[in-house]
């Protein structure tokens, strides 16, 4: 037990120092903790923690998801919603499809590991989305399209991904049409719902305790509570966290709605809390992604074929972007070329990624070289991604800070 509480309190040392660094080399903070990861590993330091499937689905993706959510505005989120179903449906089955099919006829991969990479790399991640967003400065609808869509999209890739499986494994019963449809209900819609009842359970009791530590209580309960339910009934627990936090963030936090607004100090420490929780979990999460990324043997697969699957999830995801913009060419939805180019490059994958495949059975043929592939997009996407997301940003002249709404 002590051991195991010196290495947490190490590894939160090593993040402060990272963002004290981070500041003053002006340096994406995500990117200074992946460096500071693999530097660990590389002098085989312990970090006392592994980077597997259950730590980021069940500690850290629930505290990062709720905050996120807890502060999306119903309105500009209802406004937009059309586009950012969107992207987030047809978007993510265009991306899988694309990777799919480059895997299969450019590096010669079996027809069942590639769409299971082009499932599991479809959906951007809402992690390390959010980071950027907020190092860069990006307000605005830029900043809510963007990580609207990485809180959703991953609905649609689950059922992607769990489809593939299913294939693979040759329970093709229930994966037909219907089938699809019918899981798509019961992952993502499923999801949803119970995110709705926790997060409307949560905050009906939260505006009658009048004590602001119970009402954070009962935040933490409707963030981790929602992702396990739904998880253990087989939805979407990413769906159902984002959906309570909504709920909670929108009549509880920052609108008084049917009488059921927090107390003041209430909506103060909870948003303060839930701060310094998404601190925390990306910097364990961030750290851990290095440290893996560092032990990985990248050339056993070739580093001329890792280029071509990273710039293979760079067209996957220009094809789950552009198309489908181009689809609101003209209406109220149009979403400007600057913005366009902005969800395409920011839209980053990270841990998410990474816990689906390690969630990947032992049986799938060319598991070792899905993972390989996976962390070698993250960690393009992390580090080459996250460091020119600035220059960028000038470069499409989408000013930090500029507040589009």
């Amino acid at each position: 037990m002590d051991v195991l509480l010196f290495r947490a309190l190490a590894l939160l040392g090593l993040a402060i120092l990272v963002a004290l660094a981070a500041r003053r080399l002006s340096l994406p903070y995500t990117v200074g903790l992946v460096l500071a990861g693999a530097a660990l590993a590389l002098t085989r330091s312990q970090a006392g923690l592994a980077l597997t499937h259950d730590l980021i689905f069940d500690v850290v993706l629930p505290p990062l998801l709720f905050e996120a959510a807890l502060n999306l505005r119903w309105r500009p989120l209802a406004r937009d919603l059309a586009p950012i179903l969107a992207l987030s449906t047809v978007g993510v089955a265009l991306c899988a499809a694309v990777v799919a099919a480059g895997l299969v006829f450019v590096l010669g991969w079996g027809i069942e590991p590639a769409l299971a990479f082009g499932a599991l790399i479809a959906a951007t991640d809402p992690i390390a989305v959010i980071a950027l967003l907020r190092e860069t400065g990006v307000t605005g609808r830029p900043r809510l399209l963007i990580e609207a869509e990485s809180l959703v999209n991953d609905g649609a890739a689950a059922v992607v991904f769990a489809l593939v499986l299913a294939w693979i494994a040759g329970d093709a019963g229930g994966a037909g049409p219907l089938g699809g449809v019918w899981m798509l209900v019961e992952i993502a819609g499923g999801g949803v719902a119970i995110g709705l009842l926790v997060g409307l359970g949560a905050v009906v009791i939260a505006g009658t305790a009048e004590d602001h530590l119970v009402e954070t209580a009962l935040t933490a309960v409707a963030a981790f509570g929602s992702f396990l339910v739904a998880a253990r009934l087989g939805a979407s627990g990413v769906l159902a966290t984002v959906t309570a936090g909504i709920v909670m963030g929108n009549l509880g936090v920052h609108g008084a709605r049917f009488g059921l607004r927090l107390t003041e100090q209430g909506q103060a420490f909870v948003l303060e809390f839930w701060e310094f929780a998404a601190f925390l979990a990306n910097s364990v999460v961030f750290l851990l992604i290095g440290s893996a990324v560092a032990t990985t043997d990248f050339a056993r697969e070739g580093f001329g074929a890792l280029a071509l699957v990273v710039l293979l999830s760079l067209a996957g995801r220009a094809a789950a972007v552009y198309p489908v913009c181009l689809a609101f060419a003209g209406s109220r939805w149009a979403v400007p070329l600057n913005e366009q180019h902005l969800l395409w490059w920011g839209g980053l994958r990270g841990a998410l990624a990474l816990a689906l495949a390690l969630s990947l059975p032992p049986h799938i043929p060319q598991r070792a070289d899905i993972l390989i592939a996976a962390f070698a997009v993250v960690a393009f996407s992390v580090i080459v991604q996250g460091l020119t997301a600035p220059l960028v940003l000038r470069r499409l002249k989408l000013e930090p800070g500029k507040d589009a709404l």
